[in-house]
């Protein structure tokens, strides 16, 4: 399984947050799926980071590569495509980098790992 994890679900997995569902730890944790982390996750953490939302102990330009490679984690471009989708894409969210996920779930073909029950009005595979 090709799996794309949402900006919250990729923090919740390095962390080892309790609220991190035993469902995606098992698909995570299985050698047979290809994780991935979009480029507009890393956006998102680096915005949120600067102001001051998210605190993270280690400089974020070392922290993503670190854990990425050591829970062998693809990055996903944005690519053109990605960006068009979301011109027709309905809005039943307003998160920029949300909807963006469910472009490039949708083009990848991809399946989410998510808390966020707001993913499914997209009729895009989400797992929690």
């Amino acid at each position: 399984m090709r799996i794309l994890l949402d900006t919250q679900a990729f923090l919740w997995m390095v962390w080892g947050a309790p609220e991190f569902s035993s469902k995606a730890k098992r698909l995570i944790v299985d050698p047979e799926n290809n994780l991935f982390l979009s480029l507009a996750s890393i956006w998102e953490i680096a915005i949120k980071s600067s102001i001051g939302k998210l605190k993270i102990a280690d400089p974020i330009e070392s922290f993503i590569p670190a854990e990425m490679q050591e829970n062998d984690i693809e990055r996903l471009d944005v690519t053109f495509r990605h960006v068009v989708r979301v011109a027709s894409l309905p809005f039943h969210h307003r998160d920029p980098f949300d909807r963006l996920l469910v472009c490039q779930v949708a083009e990848e073909r991809l399946t989410l790992i998510s808390a966020d029950p707001m993913f499914d009005r997209y009729k895009i595979p989400r797992i929690w």
